[in-house]
């Protein structure tokens, strides 16, 4: 079958039918789970990268000419997430947190925080202005339990500086911010921490913090409040180690955007996201200008859901439509993650028949299971997704093995394929509020409700997503059965039936 794969993760169209140098663009840019954006431009290329947790491929990394439309390009981390290797699985919620990505003496930096392992930084294997790029080996910098979101600063004497938060859950504390001291090359420690801002009591469970310097002013770009209702605040000081001024500089005030926060300064643009539940957290662009040293961010401090953009766009406007997917290469597209550090371990893409087939991995549970091979859902908008699969189990262990389609959170929910060996159709019907309802199909016209009506809920500080499994027990066999997935497909409907 030709391939045609159109990404689920595409944009809620930015653009108006005006296409002169002055439009409108509407906020959410990117309606899907890119929790803690980054956002840095070089050239004519602006990158954005994001927390992807125990998920691989890990640390993607988006590309736009226009901070407007935004394509999947690249993954800093494409197979493992360093400390946990091939064989042993990420708990959900661990892994990468909070990126930071930089460009410093012709490389591309991205640090990140592993609440359980440290600060990481991987960077560019060879001097490069564009991404996609080769990456080096990840480098703990500076390992310790709750040392979060790090951000770099060299200055312009050539120190190198880093920020960071602490996770409370590994740390014992929050609300609190750190810098130390970095090599010039970013990679080591050479003078440990010193807190420069404690957010105690007015400004509880600051972290996320970015750090930046204009006009001799050092600046920490920082959230505070927590993730669905808090704040952004901006620090200052003429010295890197303090003392700050603090200012909330974006709040939520009586608009539908809440939790304004954590995200990037870009010239004219701070990047947000916004946590809206099931969808998980999704990306926002506000206006900042600059008043008496202080950035004023979207309507004098309130977000702003659309906005003029002075400029010619791009890349051409695209809607949520249908996507699919026929699994007719050796490569998966990237849209689609591995749920705990297992990339490519059991999969096999039948490229001559064109299917992709995922063996039965053994796991305690679902919930826990590495193997399972997921995408984001869309905010928003009411949503089928659709597949075409057949399960065989191990004939030795057929009463234990089990796969087909998911909706993956806290609380997941599964549609067993049956164990036949057949061709059936499966599909998962999912309004704009995330309830869903599942269904079965021999051939794919007459469809038989399975289970009853269910809400989609939030992972560990991810969104709900869909996708596929092949799980068994602990039972101890020696080969697994298999999953063939001919084609997956998903459309935004009107009519809630099948």
């Amino acid at each position: 079958m030709k391939r045609f794969i159109l990404a689920l993760l595409v944009l809620l169209s930015p653009l108006t039918a005006n296409l002169s140098p002055l439009f409108a663009y509407t906020n959410p840019l990117l309606p899907f789970d890119f929790s803690d954006p980054d956002v840095i431009r070089l050239g004519k290329y602006y990158y954005m990268t994001y927390s992807t947790f125990a998920s691989t491929p890990g640390l993607e990394i988006l590309r736009s000419e226009d901070a407007l439309h935004w394509n999947v390009v690249d993954a800093a981390l494409p197979d493992t997430i360093p400390g946990y290797g091939h064989q042993d699985a990420c708990p959900e919620g661990c892994g990468v947190w909070a990126p930071s990505i930089r460009f410093h003496e012709g490389r591309f930096y991205i640090y990140y925080g592993d609440p359980d392992i440290g600060i990481f930084c991987i960077r560019s294997a060879a001097k490069t202005e564009q991404i996609p790029c080769k990456w080096e080996q990840a480098v703990l910098v500076k390992p310790g339990k709750g040392l979060i979101d790090p951000c770099p600063l060299w200055d312009s004497n050539g120190r190198c500086y880093l920020v960071h938060a602490f996770a409370g859950s590994r740390a014992g504390f929050k609300s609190a911010l750190a810098i130390c001291e970095l090599s010039q090359d970013g990679l080591s420690v050479i003078h440990d921490d010193e807190i420069v801002f404690d957010g105690h009591p007015d400004n509880p469970t600051v972290e996320g913090p970015k750090f930046y310097k204009r006009n001799s002013w050092y600046y920490i770009f920082c959230p505070a409040g927590g993730v669905s209702t808090g704040w952004q605040l901006c620090l200052r000081s003429r010295s890197p180690y303090g003392p700050y001024e603090a200012k909330r500089v974006l709040e939520q005030d009586t608009t539908a955007i809440n939790g304004p926060h954590q995200g990037a300064w870009v010239e004219d643009w701070f990047f947000h996201f916004q946590d809206v539940g099931a969808a998980g957290r999704i990306v926002h662009m506000q206006p900042l200008k600059w008043h008496r040293h202080w950035p004023v961010i979207g309507n004098e401090g309130v977000p702003v859901a659309a906005h003029k953009y002075e400029g010619n766009p791009t890349a051409e406007g695209i809607v949520i439509k249908e996507v699919r997917d026929e699994f007719d290469t050796r490569f998966i597209s990237p849209f689609w993650q591995w749920s705990g550090n297992r990339n490519g371990l059991y999969k096999y893409c039948n490229v001559d028949s064109s299917y992709l087939r995922l063996f039965t991995y053994p796991a305690d549970s679902i919930q826990v299971a590495p193997n399972k091979l997921l995408r984001k859902i869309p905010a928003n908008t009411a949503f089928t997704f659709e597949a075409r699969m057949r399960f065989t189990p191990n004939p030795k262990n057929k009463d234990h093995e089990e796969a087909g389609l998911i909706i993956y959170g806290r609380q997941s929910r599964t549609l067993p394929i049956p164990g036949d060996g057949q061709w059936w159709y499966a599909r998962i019907v999912m309004n704009e509020k995330h309830m869903c309802r599942c269904y079965l199909s021999q051939d794919g016209r007459f469809w038989k409700l399975i289970g009853d009506e269910f809400q989609a809920v939030p992972g560990v500080w991810v969104g709900a997503r869909v996708g596929f499994y092949s799980t068994r027990d602990r039972q101890p066999v020696n080969d697994a059965g298999y999953l063939d997935i001919d084609w997956f497909s998903g459309r935004p409907v009107n009519n809630q039936q099948p």
